[in-house]
């Protein structure tokens, strides 16, 4: 696990440990939702996992089955490597820069927040004594969608050295076998065909496509050099590489400094010279400013980004750094992701295939439609764009509407598991309900006229057509999986139904609102009827024995899991035990029940939610990164404030402290937007029901104060917790908000300061599970 210094604005790795590279490539990578470069050293070896990504450049893979069956997806997905042009191989005096040989005198990275830059220093003596300075610096630039940029320097300390640079593009590059974990993605191999190369100057281009999938894909590199010394460069390109080399003879503290523009672009439908025009002209726009403006508009995108969604924290540095970066990797994943998807590893590695789950409505948007707007608009529209493929699906079920996929990166259904894929019906409410809280926080009635609407309507006849009422009028959706993957095919599952009404009513409600447009697709008002009715009359099953909800029909009364007798090294448990064992018992992988009582909240008394959580956190094991963050929101929420704060360190440090083991495969994008949940709409108790935003904030003692931002209809609502009172305040506009229940407005220049009564919790603090508890942390100021 790799250690970081904290530090409130910067992740800094102060020496190069190989054993940890593959975790740090993750935790470094850059991107800006179209463009996604891992962490990688610059001279391309060694490596954890080369990666470099483009939002959805994929290829199709057959899913392979025991035994078929009628509607099982029959294509995977996954996304690609593609070709990397993050390499500069250095030659100092004949011997390459290779960190594993030689000396290394000092080695750190810094990841810039503020800045978008990764900033690498490197001394080193080679085998034959001769000592090197190199400073490297990276960025994928936010204002220009197709461009990455670098700045590479090197200069002799002692002696004079001849120079050697080759700076690289690559494809069909050489990638690590992955482990069997389930969750890592397929091996795909040398993917790329060759269509094209040139070279020409110090600029150079590379063509290919994919076999399977019929993507064409283009990139092109381009150079400048600054030296006080002559330089001869040349370039050369074959089909799966080319080359620049730079060659000098430097004199102690000479420096040579090249820039490399880098530039990427692909179309399932655009020709070859379409592609290759494309690259060549952002090359000719990034050069345009130069490398000092783009490090200039890469600052000013960010301090804008800053401006509206930082949040501070004081009490604890670890957990300001961990949020900051959180918010960092969340800002990239989606920037310029535009008409693409924000999978659940963003562009930083290539676990789950690449591919986009319900985390993304569930977890990430609802972070980004209160800090980056925009970018959550974009999400959505995206799923817009498939909803022809969600009616296809829906069709060959057997349904109405439209089935969008429980794993994708095109928007076809990629699980070969459908107890977890198909079943998971939810995401379609989830992506429901991600419409309804952009469009209620920004009034943004043009994308709900354009998209939102659609989607709500579609997705809401796949729920009158999935369920069923019964002989006394009840409403059941039956043989479904809610989030709980260890939990699946199960009879009402209470997030699942709760989540449908929510769609449901919603749907009707926006039908009502556009009603020529929604006659257009086919509403009428006997639909929008049968919608409320089964809204109205949807089940919530209640073990009136417990006083506590079911997560689905029954599951109360499953078989306790043995977790007295669960040794601590067979978790997650899914990688030890099989699923029908899990299925059968009271066991939680993840936040379901708990789940609903944050989206849904306003459906649960006080007491409801009390009780609640203090039975299902005692099952939760928490086997996924989904969880820690929602059982942090509702530990705080019914008073156990020192607990969500245990549980806001597991979500904030996922990945920084690599708990699950697996961030070499790529961050963790749901955790990370966990951490601004746990903060937010826990400790600040933050929640937005029927476009209402209301706030209830209480610290734990190891935290001093709390300050965020909420963009609410282009108002930015600042709020000031400590523990003894909270403050609210407008520069422009004016809000209407709950504070504990009571109603006020702010107005600029008139910030409202209001006290913070004490928590009362109704129940002890839940015990987790044996071997599971969060891990308490001390205090970090």
């Amino acid at each position: 696990m790799a250690t970081f210094p904290v530090e409130a604005w910067t992740l800094r790795e102060t020496r190069l440990d190989l054993d940890t590279l593959a975790q740090t490539e993750s935790l470094f990578a850059l991107s800006n939702g179209h463009i996604g470069l891992r962490g990688n050293l610059d001279e391309g070896e060694p490596y954890g996992l080369p990666g470099t990504y483009l939002n959805s450049f994929y290829e199709e893979r057959p899913l392979p089955y025991a035994e078929a069956g009628y509607g099982f997806p029959e294509e995977g997905q996954s996304i690609l490597n593609v070709t990397n042009g993050k390499v500069f191989r250095l030659l100092v005096d004949d011997e390459p820069f290779d960190v594993r040989y030689g000396k290394l005198l000092a080695h750190e990275r810094v990841l810039d927040l503020r800045a978008g830059t990764l900033q690498r220093d490197v001394e080193w003596v080679s085998p034959a004594q001769q000592r090197i300075k190199v400073r490297t610096t990276r960025l994928v630039s936010l204002e220009q969608r197709s461009i990455a940029a670098f700045l590479y320097e090197v200069e002799p300390v002692d002696e004079p050295a001849r120079v050697i640079v080759q700076s690289e593009l690559v494809a069909n590059e050489d990638t690590p076998v992955p482990s069997k974990d389930p969750r890592v993605a397929a091996a795909l191999g040398h993917a790329l065909v060759a269509e094209e190369h040139y070279a020409h100057g110090l600029d150079a281009q590379l063509l290919h496509h994919t076999n399977a999938s019929r993507l064409r894909l283009g990139a092109e590199m381009d150079h400048e050099i600054d030296a006080p010394v002559p330089v001869r460069a040349q370039t050369e390109a074959t089909e799966d590489w080319a080359r620049t080399t730079f060659a000098c003879e430097l004199q102690p503290g000479q420096r040579l400094r090249i820039v490399k523009y880098l530039a990427y672009g692909w179309s399932s439908q655009r020709s070859r010279q379409a592609i290759r025009d494309q690259v060549h002209g952002a090359i000719a726009g990034a050069k345009l400013g130069g490398w000092d403006g783009l490090v200039k508009a890469q600052r000013a995108y960010l301090d804008g980004f800053w401006a509206q969604a930082d949040v501070e924290v004081d009490g604890d540095a670890e957990i300001q750094q961990a949020v900051r970066f959180a918010l960092f990797h969340l800002m990239q994943a989606g920037a310029r992701a535009e008409a693409r998807p924000m999978a659940a590893k963003g562009l930083t590695g290539r676990g789950y295939d690449g591919h986009v789950f319900w985390d993304t409505e569930s977890f990430v948007l609802p972070v980004l439609t209160y800090t980056h707007p925009q970018t959550a608009r974009d999400g959505l529209r995206w799923r817009h764009d498939t909803l022809d493929l969600a009616r296809d699906r829906a069709s060959t079920l057997g349904l109405k509407g439209a089935a969008f996929p429980w794993r994708t990166i095109r928007g076809q259904e990629c699980s070969a598991y459908w107890p977890a894929g198909t079943a998971g019906f939810h995401v379609n409410a989830d992506i429901a309900a991600a419409v309804v809280r952009y469009v209620q926080a920004t009034g943004d009635e043009r994308f709900e006229a354009e998209a939102g609407l659609e989607l709500l309507v579609e997705t809401a006849r796949l729920w009158r057509s999935l369920g069923h009422h019964d002989r006394h009028g009840v409403f059941h959706i039956d043989g479904v999986t809610g989030p709980d993957e260890y939990s699946a095919i199960s009879d009402d599952n209470i997030f699942t139904n709760l989540m449908a009404q929510h769609n449901l009513n919603h749907a009707a409600e926006a039908a009502e609102r556009h009603p020529e447009l929604a006659h257009r697709f086919g509403v009428d008002d006997e639909e929008i009827s049968s919608w409320r009715d089964a809204a109205a009359k949807v089940h919530l099953p209640y073990d009136h024995e417990l006083e506590v909800h079911q997560q689905s029909a029954g599951f109360t009364l499953h078989q306790e899991w043995d977790f007295a007798n669960t040794p601590p090294d067979h978790y997650p448990l899914l990688l030890h035990y099989p699923y029908f064992d899990l299925y059968r018992r009271q066991v939680v992988k993840q936040a379901d029940l708990i789940l609903a009582m944050h989206w849904r909240g306003d459906r649960f008394t006080e007491e409801e939610k009390a009780r609640n959580f203090y039975y299902y956190d005692q099952r939760t094991v928490r086997d996924s990164s989904l969880s820690a963050c929602t059982q942090a929101v509702l530990a705080a929420e019914v008073g156990h404030v020192d607990l969500a704060y245990d549980y806001l360190g597991e979500a904030a440090f996922v990945d920084l402290y690599d708990l699950q083991h697996n961030s070499s495969d790529g961050l963790h994008m749901a955790s990370l937007a966990g951490t601004w949940l746990a903060l937010v709409a826990g400790f600040g108790g933050m929640r937005d029901y029927g476009g209402e935003l209301s706030f209830s904030p209480r610290l734990p003692g190891r935290l001093d104060r709390l300050r965020f931002a909420i963009t609410c209809r282009g108002t930015v609502l600042r709020v000031t917790v400590n523990h003894r009172e909270v403050t609210y305040e407008v520069t422009d506009g004016e809000i209407t908000v709950r504070h504990h229940g009571e109603q006020l407005t702010v107005a600029p220049g008139k910030p409202v300061t209001l006290r913070i009564p004490e928590p009362r919790p109704m129940t002890p603090p839940p015990a987790p599970p044996p071997g599971r508890a969060p891990h308490r942390r001390q205090r970090q100021g």
